[in-house]
């Protein structure tokens, strides 16, 4: 008897049995160096003495909001968010993790992994929301479903994500009016003023005009026109995956964007069929392919067609509300903000605008108003004469974020102002966030913030000097004009 067009949603595709074993294995290892990279950082962040102490945001929401918080903020750390519970959430999934690469108790490993990354994705608050952060979250929340089948419908969803992240980036990018994406300007200034460079954004920075100008076009042309190529036939797709991977090996080649573009690479290998992964996989793996399909249950289907309704549901309205500026009916928001809170149905825009400026600022302490003494971050821009370096996939939160601040935006504002007062009171677990803390023994009377703007050093310049970077004196911050954007 043929099957319905809703049951065959549910029914394994036999062509992407090996591509999902291949593509959780990968997935493993994206969750490992997440949860490493963020283990030393969650303590100075979050924690009850970090930047922003999550036990503070927990009891401000128990509150405000009584019972209903713990569906609000849906993490596993009501009963205790210590340095000690924080970071050994995060070294429990990196151990999750590598329990997930070799293949044992997956499906507990994966919904342990969802719940821990969601838990440590709300504690970390502004340090932790980034695309790559909700990317992982769907991705790893719709895993838990692919791991017990391929099944046509998970497919789509995961396809669906890849869509989304690839044809929002270039949509808002146009829909933002922004200057430079306009007169295909945008890579004189990308490769100088993006967060964390590292030494191929220099050499990327002095190619020549009309390569930039070309990089603009194949951007929107990978953006805006491949994405589609998902849903279209087998050559479609792997022209898709073939682009899309040659893209994101570009971004590699001059970005630090942590895990980011590793992800977007990942979720490529949902586009292969078995007939193309079936080369790259050892026999061991191959024999996958032979064991019957295991077709899902009821509860599974129930839960899988919610899932996919709220996906859908959510980043359909959520990309309307945000394309169109038009805010959504008050049911429609709150269910849209309810599936959001747990980090899945994301809206993504990659660099809508561009700045054509880079502001860093520098942070010094005296102890007499006269002798001023640097603290020294881990990766952000800072002496003139250090390499950028390459550091994917880890994510420096603090160094990240701080590239914000310039804007002036209240909510940069705000947490810059809890870091500096931290640094006031000589908080261990912040002061762990940097490489160099001049004051070891005690805080300074003092501090004070400058602003600079930094610019690479043309290819005479590091011939005559050595330096990467030359910068111009702007003031004390904030008593300066805001970048923008």
């Amino acid at each position: 008897m043929p099957l319905s067009r809703l049951e065959r949603l549910f029914q394994p595709d036999p062509e992407y049995r090996l591509a999902s074993a291949l593509f959780i294995k990968a997935l493993a290892l994206i969750y490992l160096a997440a949860f490493v990279s963020l283990a030393p950082q969650i303590a100075g962040l979050a924690g009850p003495e970090g930047i922003l102490p999550f036990d503070r945001y927990l009891q401000n929401a128990w509150q405000t909001q009584g019972w209903r918080a713990w569906l609000q903020v849906p993490v596993l750390f009501w009963f205790g968010s210590s340095d000690l519970v924080l970071q050994g959430a995060a070294w429990l999934g990196a151990l999750l993790a590598i329990t997930l690469l070799l293949g044992r108790w997956q499906k507990g490993s994966l919904i342990l992994l969802f719940l821990l990354y969601l838990s440590l994705y709300r504690a970390g608050q502004v340090f932790m929301n980034f695309q790559w952060d909700t990317l992982l979250l769907e991705a790893g929340l719709l895993a838990i479903f692919l791991q017990r089948s391929p099944t046509v419908l998970v497919l789509f969803l995961y396809h669906w994500l890849l869509f989304r992240l690839r044809f929002m980036s270039g949509f808002f990018k146009l829909a933002s009016g922004d200057p430079s994406w306009a007169s295909f300007t945008t890579l004189d200034y990308y490769f100088e003023t993006q967060p964390l460079p590292h030494a191929g954004a220099w050499y990327a920075h002095w190619l020549p005009e009309w390569l930039h100008r070309f990089g603009v076009g194949f951007t929107f042309f990978t953006e805006l026109l491949v994405p589609f190529f998902i849903f279209l036939p087998r050559p479609f797709r792997l022209a898709a995956v073939a682009i899309t991977l040659f893209m994101q090996l570009l971004i590699l080649s001059t970005s630090n964007h942590n895990f980011f573009n590793l992800l977007t690479i990942t979720l490529c290998i949902l586009l292969l069929d078995d007939r193309i992964v079936g080369r790259l996989l050892p026999k061991r793996m191959k024999k996958r392919k032979e064991q019957p399909a295991e077709a899902p249950g009821a509860v599974h289907r129930i839960l899988l067609a919610t899932l996919a309704v709220l996906l859908l549901f959510s980043s359909i309205a959520g990309f309307w509300a945000m394309a169109s500026g038009r805010p959504l009916p008050q049911p429609l928001a709150q269910l849209h903000k309810s599936v959001q809170n747990f980090g899945v149905g994301a809206i993504y825009h990659v660099f809508p605008t561009m700045q054509t400026e880079r502001q860093e600022l520098i942070i010094e302490g005296s102890d007499d108003g006269n002798n001023w003494k640097a603290y020294r971050f881990r990766y952000k821009p800072q002496a003139l004469d250090q390499r950028p370096r390459f550091i994917v996939p880890h994510q420096p939160r603090l160094d990240w974020l701080i590239w914000f601040v310039p804007t002036q935006h209240p909510i940069h504002l705000f947490w810059f102002g809890e870091f500096m007062y931290s640094l006031e009171q000589g908080s261990a677990s912040v002061l762990d966030l940097l490489e160099y803390n001049p004051f070891p023994e005690e805080p300074p009377r003092y501090l004070r913030v400058s602003a600079w703007r930094y610019r690479f050093t043309t290819p005479e310049e590091r011939a005559q000097t050595g330096d990467w970077w030359n910068r111009e004196y702007l003031g004390i911050f904030p008593m300066v004009p805001p970048r923008r954007p």
